[in-house]
């Protein structure tokens, strides 16, 4: 059978999410580099993969996927018996990790990429970092980890005591946010959320990420 056959560049956080995944399960893949720079990702052989021009786009046989939230969870299911259980192995379990997944990408995740965008990416582009939308992105994520750290205190993961697509939507962001934003106060000055991060930044999946995601 043919690898997975990930379109994606190394430095773009959806396209680390699902690397992430795929070494979690276990999962030979196929890395294709896109190259953003050249707009190679609006091009009308990526647009074929993913219309709205965006990274990763997954080929799995004749099966082409694109938003990586929905790439990650159609992998945990097709490879379930392999690699940890991502999803739950109850009814009540996979509720709970898909209403957490649920708030990494309706509530973390805005504030996240607002800071990572105004420090990292505008200064690259030739701009200056609105320091405004900085610091009302940071008072809405601490609101956010502030909820975090109370779950975290009764759980050693997001949806409960095992490591799930939850957590996995997570650390490329909150990695940009401590080493590359200067952020890092956010996650250490919270105990619970601290120990998390040290957990899911260690896993080997995801250090294998990282060593891709060095320039």
């Amino acid at each position: 059978m043919a690898p997975v056959k990930v379109h994606g560049h190394p430095l773009s956080g959806a396209t680390a999410t699902v690397i992430a995944c795929l070494h979690e399960k276990q999962v030979e893949y196929e890395f294709v580099s896109v190259d953003l720079s050249s707009g190679a990702h609006k091009q009308p052989s990526f647009l074929a993969l993913n219309p709205f021009g965006q990274v990763p786009a997954v080929q799995d046989g004749d099966l082409v996927l694109f938003e990586s939230r929905a790439i990650i969870k159609y992998l945990a299911k097709k490879y379930e018996g392999q690699g940890p259980d991502l999803l739950g192995s109850t009814l009540a379990e996979q509720a709970l990790v898909e209403q957490w997944s649920q708030v990494e990408g309706q509530s973390f995740n805005s504030p996240c990429s607002a800071i990572l965008f105004q420090i990292i990416f505008v200064p690259r582009r030739g701009g200056q970092t609105d320091e405004a939308v900085v610091a009302s992105s940071v008072e809405k994520l601490n609101k956010v980890l502030d909820v975090y750290e109370e779950k975290l205190s009764k759980s050693k993961y997001l949806a409960g005591d095992f490591f799930s697509l939850a957590d996995l939507q997570h650390p490329v962001y909150i990695h940009y946010l401590v080493n590359a934003c200067g952020k890092g106060e956010l996650i250490s000055c919270r105990k619970h959320v601290s120990a998390w991060w040290e957990d899911i930044s260690s896993r080997p999946g995801w250090k294998k990420v990282t060593e891709m995601m060095k320039p």
